[in-house]
């Protein structure tokens, strides 16, 4: 019997967590209405106000994180707007042009382990006025964001509020890609909550793909009255789910019994010991970060090895012998591959180590 290869390649390897399965089963042959107006959808949207502390908040479901951040950048920026972004954020790279394709340029600034701060924007924007030639160029119009970055790390309650603050005296939007929100929302260094998250940005998103539902994201507009007609804008984009009532009631079984809110806690703790089993073994962490994402620096010879035993992600290339890995714990992963994916990276380091030097 072959040996069944452990998988940290990503965190939407499972379906859904049960709870939501067994509600679309309960519901299966109940006849509601479409586009997101039953009933179950309409219960879901009042608990992500109630969580967000913004009775008045729109709320809206959508399938994908791409699809969210094209539809949500397309509809708040006009046509010479462009968005401002990290190099490392994922409209700038693993979208494939999707932002671009929608007709808006992103304006890519080199972060800090993934992040921007409030004074890089800040001038970015200044920059832009004070050439005289600012009527021939992209005008800076949005700010994206992740929470947690695409390098899992964290934006403080005090760094968004400097970065909001600009965005607000700049008058420009400010929007937070959510994907793995529920990751940030576990962490014990984390001091930004969705309340936080209402109060400080135009628009956002609550990821579900990553975060234990089958698909979904949900958009959370604070004020209302910023996309009047928002619906009519998700069906232009060809976002608009004839089932809404599938998004809905995923999304009102993740906010019952604040189950978002603790369903990364595994994970946060499983990517934990990762990163301790790396270390030991003398493997460099390429970013420290707190949230389910472990990046470390292997060698060839190491990850040629590795790979007949784990399945991973290739991050990046570090040098001609040396490459970026990064293993992903999610809210279905299961102790005993955590403790078995431990257990061969200690047996990679033995009786050979590592040659680095960090850049």
């Amino acid at each position: 019997m072959t040996k069944e290869i452990l998988n940290f390649a990503n965190d939407y390897l499972q379906g859904a967590h049960p709870a939501i399965l067994k509600r679309i089963m309960e519901t299966n042959e109940m006849e509601m209405s479409g586009y997101g107006s039953d009933a179950i959808s309409a219960s879901a949207v009042e608990s992500i106000r109630k969580a967000c502390a913004y009775p008045q908040a729109a709320v809206y479901f959508l399938i994908g994180g791409t699809q969210t951040n094209q539809v949500m950048i397309d509809s708040l920026l006009q046509s010479y707007q462009g968005v401002i972004a990290a190099k490392t954020g994922h409209i700038s790279v693993h979208e494939a042009g999707a932002i671009e394709f929608g007709g808006h340029k992103v304006l890519e600034l080199e972060g800090s382990d993934g992040k921007l701060t409030a004074q890089q924007i800040k001038e970015t924007i200044e920059d832009y006025w004070a050439d005289k030639n600012h009527d021939h160029m992209v005008m800076p119009g949005m700010v994206y964001l992740s929470q947690p970055t695409e390098l899992g790390t964290l934006y403080s309650k005090a760094e968004l509020e400097a970065i909001s603050q600009v965005c607000r005296k700049k008058n420009v939007k400010l929007f937070v890609d959510g994907a793995r929100l529920a990751y940030a929302l576990a962490c014990p260094e984390n001091d930004v909550s969705l309340a936080d998250l209402a109060r400080l940005c135009d628009a956002f998103y609550i990821g579900g793909t990553k975060c234990g539902a089958l698909l979904g994201e949900t958009v959370v507009i604070p004020n209302p009255q910023l996309l009047p007609h928002m619906t009519t804008i998700i069906k232009q984009h060809g976002a608009l789910l004839a089932k809404g009532r599938l998004l809905g009631i995923q999304f009102d079984e993740l906010f019952k019994d604040k189950l978002y809110q603790t369903i990364g806690k595994d994970a946060i703790s499983y990517a934990n010991q990762i990163r301790l089993a790396c270390k030991n073994a003398g493997l460099p962490l390429y970013f420290e970060n707190p949230t389910n994402q472990v990046f470390c620096i292997v060698n060839n010879e190491q990850m040629k090895k590795l790979a007949q035993k784990v399945i991973f992600s290739y991050w990046e290339k570090y040098d001609d012998n040396h490459t970026v890995i990064r293993f992903a714990t999610a809210w279905s992963s299961r102790k005993e591959n955590v403790e078995a994916l431990c257990k061969v990276i200690e047996e990679l380091s033995l009786g050979q180590k590592l040659n680095f030097r960090r850049k």
